[in-house]
């Protein structure tokens, strides 16, 4: 076997070693800001740190390859003259990354994983967004600036003579090399290929600091979506199925909508026999933490304080998942979150059993209203397949827009669409369902001016406060309508703003405020069982005297015993049952773990896990997998 040509070792080693340096920074910047920003204990955190550099070995190796190839194979003047440009080109690329890293980590917490793989796909809003909250001009040019400096002083390490032995034509050369070349580059690969995802510490900072994102970026393209049954801890599919039923109250449930016969409708005493409108509000990334009602002292939520004191307030509800897609789905299908991508991703998905479709049996009109471009998750095809009727910002009336960023129109022009597709099916005489879809609080954090006392940009604080007054703004316009009194509102968070945490699943980051409000009707209360975002759909069709049509996953939660208090939550992997003060997670690799969640949510200790409470945990996740896998069986998906 012919060794391999200096050239070659020299432009692999330098190419591995500048990867090295770059991940070897970028952990230590992420290690600074888990420790300073986000209070996380420097011990945990340092032995992350040391794992991760050790992980980064073979990631480097792999990067290294094509340097490998590149020099041992092109050795002539034409490839002397490539090798600088793509030096710079390569350097920038590892700065570049760098950079994307650091913001990632500021906004999610975690390394590269299937959000950054999403946010490529939805060019125009996540570039939109990027321009509009960073300098991204002096960002670039500091790059080019910092990779020309690096190529400049690497470049003597890339001028290597390329003496030829005698008798040895160049072409020949490099087909003796073909078999080394070919066995380092399957080491490499191998090596690298056996970097599991990272799980040494029941601390998620220092899980994420031990893994490198390049290689967690290519671990979520490869399992942007999961199959339960080949991950998970599973039981008999028959005993799954009673179980679910019977932790649901109903003796059927499903994921395919089934018309029901065609009866008269009669509404519920409490809400004065008619058909109200019903108007669903889910808030971009509002968690409980920003209301005065949780504690909250800043002052950001007046408004949504005052209708949770003259509303009916479900005080431990918690959020499906991290992203909006989970709340779409949890608010329109009430199924536990699949690992994975949520059903509002998945191509082809149609006639499930949604809130909407339970509705439309009865005469209401379902609506999807949206601030931003529905195209972005999947969420306009997915509505309009349910049957709903799909208005995002390139459909609002002309005139209503005054302010918009790139992420969407301003909460009170969406609004105010509202308003205006409330007025017609009125007009019509028909019942309004909307599904409403927030944009505002959401980077860049833009919103119009004068509207609040914080300047836009105004970051989180400025976010929350003017979606807080848009929906102020909303209700104090819709008591002036004729259908108002013949509404009912709900207000809730489509997930919290942050979803980084200490814990495999931190409870504190996923609770959300959920309100009810309909003066005319419904007496102000608060209701401190504990319960799931998928809840709400059941709750939302007994109260419009449609629950004999329920066969959805979730719970009424008013008719829920607080003992039976139960929440689902999920991150893309680790599934979680929240019941009390146990958290049973089933992890990949069909892994059961749980812990003892504090009070507050931030912390959790390990324990031994219940066998009850697992089988209920399997029931609800394995169930929802069955009954998606049913779904696709009748030809719907």
């Amino acid at each position: 076997m012919a060794f391999l040509s200096l050239a070659g070792w020299r432009s692999a080693g330098l190419s591995a070693g500048l990867a090295l340096a770059v991940f070897v920074l970028t952990r230590l910047a992420l290690l600074a800001h888990a420790a300073l920003v986000s209070g996380q204990p420097l011990a945990t955190l340092a032995a992350g740190f040391a794992l991760g550099v050790l992980r980064d070995l073979p990631v480097a190796a792999v990067l290294a390859l094509p340097w490998l190839w590149f020099a041992s194979w092109f050795t002539g003047p034409r490839g002397q003259r490539l090798r600088l440009p793509l030096l710079f080109i390569y350097v920038f690329v590892l700065l570049f990354v760098a950079v994307a890293e650091g913001i990632f980590w500021d906004e999610f917490g975690v390394r590269f994983n299937f959000i950054a793989l999403d946010y490529l796909v939805f060019t125009t809003e996540v570039i939109g967004n990027i321009r509009e909250s960073y300098p991204v001009g002096p960002i670039v040019a500091a790059l080019i600036g910092a990779s020309l400096l690096i190529v400049g002083g690497c470049r003597r390490v890339l001028q290597v003579p390329q003496p030829q032995p005698a008798g040895v034509q160049p072409g020949g050369r490099r087909w003796r090399q073909l078999p080394a070349l070919l066995v380092i580059s399957l080491f490499a690969l191998l090596a690298y290929w056996k970097v599991p995802p990272a799980e040494f510490s029941g601390n998620g900072f220092a899980n994420e600091l031990a893994d490198n994102g390049w290689r967690s970026f290519i671990w979520a393209a490869r399992q942007n979506r999961l199959d339960y049954r080949q991950f998970y801890a599973t039981r008999p599919d028959t005993e799954v199925m009673r179980d679910l039923q019977r932790l649901s109250g109903h003796a059927t449930v499903s994921a395919t909508h089934a018309p029901v016969q065609k009866a008269a409708y009669h509404a519920p005493q409490a809400l004065g026999g008619k058909q109200p409108n019903l108007v669903v509000v889910m808030m971009e990334s509002f968690s409980a933490e920003y209301m005065a009602t949780f504690g909250n002292r800043e002052g950001l939520t007046p408004n949504l304080d005052r209708l949770a004191g003259e509303g009916l307030l479900f005080s431990r509800l918690y959020a499906a998942g991290t992203r909006t897609v989970r709340g779409l789905e949890a608010l329109s299908a009430a199924l536990p979150p699949l690992p994975g991508k949520s059903v509002v991703r998945w191509p082809n998905v149609s006639n499930l059993n949604t809130l909407g479709a339970s509705l439309a049996e009865h005469g209401w009109q379902p609506h999807f209203l949206y601030g931003g471009y529905g195209a972005f998750d999947n969420m306009n095809s997915y509505f309009a397949a349910q049957g709903y009727r799909v208005t995002d910002r390139t459909g609002f009336q002309d005139g209503i827009v005054e302010f918009e960023n790139i992420w969407g129109v301003a909460d009170e022009h969406l609004f105010d669409q509202v308003l205006l597709e409330i007025d017609r099916d009125h007009a019509a005489g028909k019942p309004f369902f909307g599904h409403i879809m927030t944009a505002s609080n959401h980077v860049p954090f833009t919103y119009p001016e004068g509207r609040i006392d914080i300047p836009s940009p105004g970051k989180r604080r400025g976010g929350v406060k003017y979606a807080d007054y848009a929906v102020g703004r909303f209700i104090e316009m819709a008591k002036q309508k004729p259908w108002f009194d013949n509404t009912v509102f709900l207000f809730v968070a489509d997930h919290c703003a942050s979803s980084a945490g200490k814990t495999k699943i931190p409870v504190d980051r996923y609770h959300i405020p959920a309100v009810l409000y309909a003066p005319k009707w419904i007496k102000p209360a608060r209701v401190d069982t504990l319960s799931s975002q998928i809840d709400l759909v059941p709750t939302l069709l007994a109260l419009l005297g449609l629950g004999k049509e329920d066969h959805f996953v979730g719970r009424d939660i008013l008719r829920m015993a607080p003992d039976e208090g139960r929440a689902l939550l999920s991150t893309y992997q680790n599934l979680g049952y929240l019941k009390g003060n146990l958290m049973t997670v089933l992890q990949p690799r069909r892994k059961i773990e749980t812990f003892r969640v504090s009070d507050d949510g931030r912390e959790a200790q390990p324990v031994p896990t219940d066998p009850k409470l697992a089988d209920e945990a399997i029931a609800y996740f394995q169930g929802a997998a069955l009954l998606m896998e049913q779904h696709g069986q009748d030809g719907r998906r």
